[in-house]
């Protein structure tokens, strides 16, 4: 727990914090400063060679996060600044008690005051950082979940009515385009897709979802794809590589789907060029393939499991993984497919 004035942020007391701790406030700066620096760099760099770059913008802020400290009337706090409501999803199939994320929920009505100017802010500082982003949890912005703060489960939380239309219609005034990818994975809801439809804004599809009991009406396999304006992934950052979801989260009758969906026998040998192929012939805009299963690499170079703590997005690319067989098959592809 922060001490009293710090936390309600007295001018005082912070002038003596910034006056005492001035060279550890100035290290940070610098080494910030570099950072930006050296990203802007590498951005400018990458965009000279037609490579563009995707950020993900998760919806909510933690409660010891900067933006909390600094706002706290943008958030449902009470008066000695704690949390009032918090973040979740409801239950589902796969958890009878939802899930309870415990992120302060924002006070919309409040921000709505100023033209929602923190959203614009953090959006405009995105894109300078990023070439497109993905909005994490897109659903929240039509609806989310609200649990009281000192729930111990999300079962007693109540979906409450997001920003909506009106939200999008004041960043388009600000942002001109909205470069933004919304993530919609999950049960679909009218209000979502009609606000996806209304600004234009495409979803995500995730191969590995696609051959379920639900086949052949899964919205992710590729001949459900309703319209280009859509994002395809042959797995997420939350997936399993490919081989590695092959090898241990299919069983015999999602195999056999699979190999009847493409007219042969799918292997641990073959999944990856069949999924790449599939993700790039689709009529998706854009086609996202991880490096790790463009590596063709199994699930011990998975990046991250949900739930869990620890040991998540520790994978590095050794700078001499790729090679030019690897950017020839890659450039082939992309050439048959249209995608060049």
């Amino acid at each position: 727990h922060w001490e009293h004035q710090y936390k309600f942020r007295v001018a005082e007391a912070l002038t003596l914090f910034k006056e005492d701790y001035a060279k550890e406030i100035e290290e940070i700066g610098w080494l910030q400063f570099i950072f930006f620096k050296q990203w802007q760099s590498l951005k400018t760099y990458a965009n000279g060679k037609n490579v563009r770059i995707i950020g993900d913008l998760p919806f909510y802020v933690d409660e010891d996060s900067v933006e909390v400290w600094t706002n706290p009337h943008h958030f449902l706090l009470d008066e000695d600044l704690n949390k009032m409501q918090v973040a979740g999803v409801p239950p589902d199939y796969f958890n009878a008690s939802g899930q309870l994320w415990g992120m302060p929920i924002f006070d919309w009505a409040e921000m709505k005051k100023d033209n929602y100017s923190w959203w614009i802010s953090r959006l405009k500082q995105n894109l300078k950082l990023y070439d497109l982003l993905r909005l994490d949890h897109f659903r929240a912005f039509a609806a989310y979940w609200q649990v009281p703060a000192h729930a111990k489960d999300a079962t007693s939380g109540e979906w409450i009515k997001g920003p909506g239309s009106g939200f999008f219609e004041v960043l388009k005034q600000e942002l001109g385009d909205l470069p933004f990818i919304a993530e919609d994975l999950g049960e679909s809801s009218r209000d979502v897709d009609a606000l996806m439809q209304s600004f234009d804004l495409p979803g995500m599809k995730v191969l590995q979802f696609a051959f379920s009991e639900d086949l052949p009406s899964s919205v992710h396999a590729p001949h459900n794809f309703s319209s280009a304006n859509t994002i395809v992934y042959s797995g997420t950052h939350d997936n399993n590589t490919l081989k590695g979801w092959f090898s241990s989260e299919t069983d015999n009758k999602m195999r056999k789907r699979l190999s009847d969906y493409v007219g042969f026998t799918i292997t641990e040998e073959n999944i990856n060029q069949v999924m790449l192929r599939m993700c790039y012939s689709s009529v998706a805009k854009l086609a996202i393939v991880p490096m790790q299963d463009i590596l063709e690499l199994d699930g011990e170079a998975r990046m991250n499991v949900p739930g869990k703590h620890g040991g998540n997005w520790a994978w590095r690319m050794d700078k001499d993984a790729l090679d030019s067989s690897i950017g020839k098959t890659l450039a082939m592809e992309a050439e048959r497919f249209g995608r060049i």
